[in-house]
């Protein structure tokens, strides 16, 4: 009976067209460094949602001292960033909502496409443009301007290009 399940196995790999393929080195790096990524994102979502009021009472503190600021540091946080702010405090459940499923979505795509499956392609563009379509409905167009979102949604385009480049990889 042992044996006929080591040949029930060995069938099964056969008939598994991804087991004998190897995960291709750059789709390799990208879904490791989005395993990484996802897992600091859960500590900054984590961090920004239990550290929202002190971030608003400290940009209210701060207001006087950037409008007196040079004008590159009034830029660089944007406009009206004290609404913002606020906006972030009033709506830091759904904020954190949001970032998680945007956070689990990439990493079941990013585990999908190690598995060189093409859904998990699809599950990652979805994890990427969740939270910065929800921050934008969520605190107004003005968060746009910021530096800091500014930089995610680089980084975020970067990623979804450098993925779409590997999806002749990808099977099923």
């Amino acid at each position: 009976m042992l044996n006929t399940k080591a040949t029930a196995m060995e069938n099964e790999d056969i008939l598994d067209p991804s087991l004998d393929r190897k995960i291709p080195d750059r789709l390799n790096v990208l879904t490791i460094l989005t395993l990484i990524a996802c897992s600091f994102g859960l500590l900054v979502s984590i961090w920004g949602f239990s550290h929202a009021k002190r971030s608003y009472d400290d940009m209210l503190n701060m207001q006087s001292q950037i409008e007196d600021a040079p004008a590159f540091v009034q830029k660089l946080a944007g406009p009206d960033a004290v609404e913002i702010a606020r906006r972030t405090y009033v709506n830091r459940v759904p904020i954190l909502l949001v970032t998680l499923a945007g956070l689990a979505c990439c990493t079941i795509g990013a585990i999908q496409m190690r598995k060189l499956k093409k859904m998990g392609f699809s599950m990652y563009v979805v994890g990427e443009l969740l939270p910065v379509v929800s921050a934008i409905a969520l605190t107004g167009a003005a968060s746009l301007s910021g530096w800091s979102f500014s930089i995610g949604v680089v980084i975020s385009a970067v990623f979804i290009i450098l993925y779409a480049t590997q999806r002749k990889y990808l099977v099923e």
